[in-house]
Parts: C-alpha cells; sequence; structure tokens
C-alpha cells in the first residue's frame, strides 16, 4: 500500500510539472490548506515575484508609450506595437508545437485580446495625448481593486473582509496622491482611461481564470494571435495616414510596449495571477503609479510631489495587508 502511494504521488507530481502556474494552485486566496504548506509558501513567494515582475514592466508602458508618439501617431503605434508582439508569439507558439486550446478557452481568450491587448492600448494611448504619465496613473490606482471586483464576480473568489479594507485603503491613497499629482482637473482622456479601466480589469480576470488551466505565455500568445489579422490591418490604414518621424525614443518606445508590456510581462503577470490568485496578484499593482511617476521623472522630465515618499510608504503597508489577509483561511 505505501508503494502504491508513492508511485502515485510521483505519478501526479510528473503530471502536473510541464504545465507549472497553470495547474493554478493557490489560485483562490481562501483555498491554502495545512497539507504541503512548505510547498504552498514557496509557491506564493513565487507567484508574488512573477507577478511584480509583471507590474515592474508594466510601470514602463505609459512612459514608453510617450516615447512611441515622438514617431507615430496613436492608431500606428498601437497597430505596430500588436502587430509586433503577435509575431514574436506565433513563432513562439510554432516553435514549441503548442495545440491550438480547447474550444471552450475561445472566448476567455477573446475576452483577453479584445481588453488587454486592444482596449487597453488604445484607450489608454489616445488619452495620453492629451493627458500627463502621472494623471493617467489613476487608472493604474484603480485597477488593482477593480479587477479584484471583477474576479470576485467572475470566479467567485471571495477574500475575507481584511483583504477589501486594505485594498479600499491602497487604492484612496494612490488616487488621492495621483490626482493631487496631477493639480485635481479631469482632463480630455479621462474618458479613455475609465474605459481602459474596466476593458483591463475584464481582461486580467479572464487571463488569470485562464492560466490556471495553461502556461501563462500560451494565454498571452494565443490572445495576441488572434489580434494579428486586425494589427496588419489596422497598420496598413493608419500607416499612410498618419506621420511618422524616426527618432531614437520612438523606436525604444516601440520595442518596449511590444516586446515587454504585451508579450513578456504579460507573461509572467498572468503565472504569477495563477499561482497566488488574481484578487492577491492585481494588489501588487498598487505599487505601478507611484513607479511610473518615478520613470516619467527621469526619462520624461515629469515633476513628483514631496509627498511620494510617504504614499510608497502607506502604498506598501496596504500590499502587506493584502497579501497577508489573502492567505487567510476563512472559516467555513
Amino acid at each position: 500500500m505505501r508503494v502504491e502511494d508513492s508511485a502515485t504521488s510521483k505519478n501526479t507530481i510528473a503530471i502536473g510539472s510541464p504545465t507549472g502556474a497553470a495547474a493554478g494552485h493557490g489560485a483562490d486566496p481562501a483555498a491554502d490548506s495545512g497539507t504541503g504548506r512548505t510547498t504552498a509558501s514557496g509557491a506564493n513567494r513565487g507567484g508574488i515575484l512573477l507577478a511584480g515582475l509583471g507590474v515592474l514592466a508594466f510601470s514602463l508602458t505609459f512612459p514608453s508609450t510617450v516615447w512611441g508618439l515622438e514617431s507615430f501617431g496613436p492608431w500606428s503605434l498601437v497597430a505596430l506595437r500588436t502587430l509586433l508582439a503577435a509575431v514574436i508569439a506565433g513563432g513562439a507558439l510554432l516553435l514549441g508545437r503548442v495545440a491550438v486550446p480547447d474550444r471552450r478557452h475561445w472566448a476567455g481568450l477573446v475576452v483577453v485580446a479584445a481588453g488587454v491587448v486592444i482596449g487597453f492600448p488604445l484607450l489608454t494611448t489616445l488619452a495620453l495625448q492629451t493627458s500627463t504619465t502621472s494623471h493617467a496613473a489613476v487608472v493604474v490606482g484603480l485597477l488593482p481593486l477593480t479587477t479584484a471586483v471583477f474576479s470576485s464576480l467572475r470566479t467567485g473568489a471571495r477574500p475575507p473582509r481584511a483583504f477589501w479594507a486594505a485594498a479600499l485603503a491602497g487604492a484612496a491613497v494612490v488616487i488621492a496622491f495621483t490626482v493631487q499629482q496631477s493639480g485635481g482637473e479631469l482632463s480630455g482622456g479621462d474618458l479613455y482611461l475609465f474605459g481602459a479601466l474596466l476593458v483591463c480589469a475584464a481582461g486580467y480576470t479572464e487571463g488569470g481564470r485562464l492560466a490556471r488551466v495553461m502556461p501563462g505565455w500560451q494565454v498571452v500568445g494565443w490572445a495576441l494571435v488572434l489580434c494579428l489579422p486586425l494589427a496588419v490591418a489596422g497598420a496598413a490604414v493608419a500607416l499612410p495616414a498618419e506621420p511618422v518621424r524616426l527618432t531614437a525614443h520612438g523606436v525604444i518606445g516601440l520595442v518596449w510596449v511590444a516586446v515587454v508590456s504585451t508579450f513578456l510581462g504579460l507573461y509572467v503577470w498572468y503565472r504569477g495571477m495563477a499561482e497566488i490568485g488574481v484578487p492577491r496578484a492585481s494588489q501588487l499593482q498598487l505599487a505601478q503609479p507611484l513607479l511610473t511617476l518615478v520613470w516619467s521623472f527621469f526619462l520624461l522630465g515629469e515633476t513628483i510631489a514631496a509627498a511620494a515618499p510617504v504614499a510608497a510608504l502607506a502604498v506598501l503597508v496596504c500590499i502587506a495587508a493584502t497579501q497577508r489577509a489573502g492567505r487567510t483561511r476563512r472559516p467555513r
């Protein structure tokens, strides 16, 4: 009997190992159990690290988009960004000989493609024509809370009240700081920004759910492949209609948003969400607006308020509280 149990355990590990994050252990914040605590703790740390790398990559998206707009129009930039990322993703899928996803997964992939690959980049790029990066950070300040709400409604995850309290406090800190940083005035791009907030939260939620059943890079890859025809058509129409003035900043900005923000960043982000759950991972993005302000200071010359260190410390406290509360198992 002991030999059979051991063999069964080995077979289970062997079957689960190729997909890594796709197994989705710990995806529900309340699902941790007493068995395998060491493995679960390691998965939590790994998931937090992966999601944190995604946040770091995303924090440079707005400054890189501003750089890209030096060389391309907004529609051209989004089309080229998607086209380049889709070619890379399609090549990776071909080299890996990845099988086409089951039919039941395509609806979720369409939501990821519409929200994260097309909707959020296009709406934020249009907004950044009239808004500063510090003002656009209001979107990211609300995104963690919105994503947690979407995830709760879509997947049925029920984080404890302490999680929601910390998430609301973190969102309030970020919003107050970014609004104060931008002078408290609404800009013409705010409708674009709020629309981007909703579509991105939906895309993150579906992507995090799909990353529990397939590797994160395949979720991103297939979503990008879905957008390839639109990207080709968009580039063919937009490039002749919008001026193109190639500069070093413009090319670097395009490459970053295509390769890192749209492909590599989403890969580690979805893999991290699969390991620690969408609600917990989303709260790591509370640090993203503050990181964006730092990059904007160094890369774009925008000023940073003296209250930034205080806001950063408050955000770190809220992030720590959401991660701790997310691990708490609620009594049945």
